[in-house]
């Protein structure tokens, strides 16, 4: 068990009124230091001091600074505390507590040290040992069985204090709302927990490779409310036509980048709330993102009525690398080592949305296009480029065609380039040639290459790492793809981050589609504790919700079809669906007319097949009234 994060936060507050000579010097001092009363000894005390600091006060992984909860004018101090910040308080404030030679590193109590401390309390004011313990322990685990006074005995024994100084010095009495089930929790708080009620350190850095945690939009798109908190690897998003999927991932690429990948969200609400109506009539996006340090805070983006444009917001994490489908065949590329602040940038700049011809064409200043990268990597002495796109080619591969293996270039008519080609069974196509399914693929497999290959030169320029997470989004997955190959290119699709480079394995994937194929596809490889199934309702009120939904191997896609995610009340066309429920419904009425078993009994004869599984109910009930099939 660990402490829990609101008990570290009142614990901070009550260690104001400590002075930092007390929470940090006297208790380095004592646990390392073990200074002979009286006497003296060599002993480091910057050195030691610092090292107590960066065990309990580095609070935040990304910064060198130190947090500090006691009696201070500023919570956080210099990475040069220790010999600086705190030196002159040992020396000068608390000076007769020790005995100390002047420029050396030689140190002891002074026989008197405990009343010279005592008389440095507040009036009435011991340190209070428990607030104190809440602290310094944020990390430790502790047993399921602890109690209060198991907490005073361990730092009473880890600090080595005395008799005399825990009379004189401590407080060790036990707070009045004091229950262990309000003490602890099974996970240790992290800095995402602790900065949810502490200011950020002045060397505070933009958290790196975030991906989507949550998401709520009120006042947007189809709904009034909607709330979506992505899992770490797949979110599958289903629904009717018009519920809301390309609208969610339009906000998701929002809340991930601060931009619109085209058309901005507008309020649907139909007109301007009034000052301090309810949240639930204003327009706004809130999204977490999680990065190399945790979750975010919640940020909000409110619509602004007077521009009609959606605020820019400081972002504590950097999003990850973000790859983004759309429904009309563009695709858009987000890369935190390329991107530029719209601040230093020309509208637009910061943009990286690509048409489906710029893609395969060039779009100037931007990227040269699959046709020319295509052929330049094929050509390159560096082969590896070239390899990595020829490996996700084949991962990507549609079962019928066989593996997408490129073939050598050939040029065409009224066409200057030469143009890559792709293998078939029946011979080498040019790309430019190929299936509407097959151009799609291709595009995702140039784009993902390509965007992180950009994404590597521009980290090495900037002299960063590359990111270490992906974000793909996808928009219709099934989109122009045979049965066949909806029924692989997702899973396909998941193994992408292998390819590209082995340290990136953390791929999050945002997938809208209307397929039962696709969503069975995932049957193998389907993880409740990372991935998650959501679906877009229209309730009877006409209001759109968005239910998470337990996912169900259904197996055969029939069932798929049948089930509450596509809601079909049969797997065949809407005239067999009708027949079949007439035939049911007559079967149950008390007056049926041979004329009427004969109306339904044709109507099933032109769309059902011979050995449909309905057929033996429907003869068995048809010859009682003398019509023979």
């Amino acid at each position: 068990m660990f402490f829990r994060p609101d008990l570290i936060a009142i614990s901070i507050t009550e260690l104001k009124n400590v002075h930092p000579f007390f929470g940090i010097t006297f208790l380095t001092c004592k646990k390392e230091g073990d200074l002979p009363v009286g006497n003296q000894k060599v002993f480091q005390m910057d050195w030691e001091t610092d090292k107590f600091l960066r065990q309990y006060h580095q609070i935040d992984p990304g910064s060198d600074w130190f947090f500090q909860p006691f009696k201070s004018i500023k919570e956080w101090v210099r990475p040069d505390y220790a010999p600086k910040g705190l030196q002159s308080i040992n020396t000068q404030s608390f000076g007769k507590a020790f005995l100390h030679e002047t420029n050396t590193r030689i140190w002891g109590w002074a026989p008197d040290y405990i009343s010279i401390l005592a008389s440095k309390l507040p009036k009435n004011k011991k340190i209070p040992v428990f607030q104190l313990a809440v602290w310094l322990y944020k990390d430790k685990e502790w047993a399921e069985n602890t109690k209060f006074s198991d907490i005073i005995d361990f730092f009473i024994n880890d600090f080595h204090i005395t008799l005399e100084e825990e009379v004189a010095l401590f407080d060790i009495s036990r707070p009045p709302d004091f229950k262990p089930e309000l003490t602890f929790q099974q996970s240790k708080s992290s800095w995402n927990d602790l900065q949810n009620f502490l200011k950020q350190p002045p060397d505070a850095k933009q958290d790196q490779g975030g991906m989507l945690s949550y998401l709520e939009t009120y006042g947007l798109g189809p709904a009034k409310h909607l709330l979506l908190e992505p899992a770490d690897r797949l979110t599958l998003i289903t629904g009717d036509n018009g519920l809301g999927k390309t609208f969610l991932l339009e906000c998701a690429w929002f809340a991930l980048t601060g931009e619109w990948a085209g058309m901005q969200a507008s309020p649907n609400l139909g007109k301007k709330p009034s000052p301090g109506e309810v949240k639930e009539n204003q327009t706004s996006i809130t999204f977490e993102l999680i990065g190399d340090r945790g979750k975010s805070k919640p940020i909000t983006i409110s619509y602004d009525w007077k521009t009609s444009s959606w605020p820019l917001a400081y972002k504590p994490t950097i999003p990850g690398l973000i790859i983004y489908a759309r429904v009309d065949g563009s695709f858009a590329v987000w890369d935190p080592a390329r991107h530029l602040g719209s601040s230093e940038a020309p509208t637009g700049a910061n943009k990286y949305v690509f048409s489906s011809t710029e893609l395969w064409d060039s779009k100037t200043g931007y990227i040269e296009g699959l046709i020319r990268d295509w052929v330049r990597w094929q050509y390159s002495p560096e082969k590896q480029l070239f390899e990595t796109f020829s490996s996700v080619l084949e991962l990507l591969s549609p079962p019928d065609l066989g593996k997408l293996a490129p073939g050598k270039p050939v040029r065409i008519p009224n066409d200057p380039r030469d143009i890559p080609t792709i293998k078939h069974p029946y011979g080498e196509t040019a790309i430019v040639y190929a299936s509407a399914g097959v151009r799609r693929i291709i595009t995702l497999a140039y784009l993902v290459v390509w965007a992180w290959n950009e994404h590597v030169i521009a980290s090495k320029i900037s002299g960063d790492d590359p990111q270490r997470r992906l974000v793909v989004l996808i928009d219709e997955m099934e989109a122009h793809l045979h049965p066949r190959w909806q029924r692989e290119v997702l899973p396909a699709l998941m193994l992408i981050g292998e390819k590209l480079q082995p340290q990136l394995r953390e791929v999050q994937f945002l997938v809208a589609t209307h397929s039962p194929l696709v969503a069975a596809s995932t049957e193998p490889i389907f993880n409740d504790e990372t991935d998650l199934l959501v679906d877009l309702v229209l309730a009877k009120e006409g209001e759109v919700s968005l239910r998470e939904m337990d996912f169900v191997r259904y197996g055969d896609v029939s069932s798929w079809l049948t089930s509450p995610i596509f809601k079909l009340e049969q797997a065949r066309s809407s005239v067999a669906e009708k027949a079949i429920k007439d035939a049911k419904s007559i079967q149950l009425k008390q007056n049926a007319t041979t004329e009427e078993v004969s109306d339904i009994s044709m109507r099933l004869t032109k769309c059902l097949a011979a050995d449909d599984k309905f057929w033996p109910r429907w003869i068995t009930f048809a010859e009682k009234f003398g019509v023979i099939l």
